[in-house]
């Protein structure tokens, strides 16, 4: 019985597991935040250029020289 407490305290392979579940999981949660943070640029910018291009005279801007 000993044996094998000892042969599983010294078993490295959990660990490496543990260590990849925990490496993915950061990747995800990074991955994650990157894209809520984009999308709410992104959908402010929009809306910027949107409102933008309805209050702006659109002859003045088919022709900017005149």
């Amino acid at each position: 019985m000993m044996k094998h407490i000892h042969t599983f305290m010294n078993d490295e392979d959990g660990a490496v597991t543990v260590d990849w579940v925990v490496l993915t999981a950061a990747i995800i949660l990074i991955a994650i935040s990157a894209f809520v943070s984009i999308k709410q640029s992104s959908s402010a910018m929009s809306a910027s250029i949107g409102t933008y291009l309805t209050e702006t005279d659109q002859d003045a801007l088919r022709n900017p020289n005149q």
